[in-house]
Formats: C-alpha cells, sequence, structure tokens
C-alpha cells in the first residue's frame, strides 16, 4: 500500500468563506499515482471545516445564514472569547459543519454521487491556514 500527502494553504480575505477545493484534491490524487483507496481531506484548524455537498451558490448562502443563526459573531456572547480571542462562534460552527471528509478512490479518480464536490469553509479567516489531504491504497 502507498500513501501520499499534500498540505492545501488558505489565507482568505474574509473572516467567513466557502471554497471549492475539488481540483485541487483531484490534482494530488494525480500526483499520488493511487487507483485505488481513500481519500481524507482534512481542515488541520479548529476553525475550519471540510465538507462535501453541492456546488450551488444558494445552498452555499444558506449553510453561512443558517449557521450565523446557529452561532452568531458576538465578542461577548462566548466564554471562550474571555481569552482574549474573538473567534468562539468559529469553534462551534467548525464543530457543525465537520472536520473532515474520505471519498473513495476508484480507477485513479474521486468515486462522488452526482453533483458532489469538496469545500473548506473558513470561519476565522485572514490569516494562513491549511488543510491535508492524505490518500492511501494502491
Amino acid at each position: 500500500m502507498k500513501s501520499y500527502t499534500k498540505h492545501l494553504w488558505f489565507n482568505t480575505k474574509n473572516r467567513r468563506e466557502y471554497i471549492k477545493i475539488t481540483s485541487e484534491v483531484e490534482k494530488a490524487l494525480q500526483a499520488s499515482g493511487i487507483q485505488e483507496g481513500l481519500c481524507l481531506v482534512n481542515a488541520m484548524h479548529i476553525t475550519a471545516s471540510v465538507y462535501i455537498n453541492d456546488n450551488e451558490r444558494g445552498l452555499i448562502q444558506d449553510y453561512d445564514e443558517f449557521l450565523e443563526k446557529l452561532a452568531p459573531f458576538s465578542v461577548e456572547k462566548y466564554r471562550h472569547n474571555r481569552t482574549g480571542e474573538d473567534n468562539g462562534d468559529a469553534h462551534i460552527k467548525r464543530q457543525l459543519m465537520g472536520r473532515e471528509v474520505v471519498v473513495a478512490v476508484t480507477k485513479g479518480k474521486l468515486d462522488f454521487g452526482p453533483w458532489e464536490q469538496i469545500f473548506y469553509a473558513e470561519f476565522d479567516g485572514r490569516r494562513k491556514k491549511r488543510v491535508m489531504v492524505k490518500i492511501i491504497g494502491e
């Protein structure tokens, strides 16, 4: 069995952004040479998420509005922010959206269902962060 690791780096302009990263993950898969296996895509920061869904602007806006209702940005609202931080909401948003995804690799391709794409969701941006792509298989 082989393994391959690639890190993707992001430095968003805004506090919250949703970025389709499917093509970057596909490039890593091609570089790995792996034909059959699994591809793990993991947000390496506790205020960011990786998820799979449809690449539809209305859906992405719905996610953002939904998450902002559940965990609105507020410096005063979260006990975590008493440490001098201002990102208590980002930690909760990340927990709701998840840390990572795993996609099957079949015949050298990501084995998606219809419309599925991989996204990086940033909830406390404007600084350098990374996503790990780890591919294992043969």
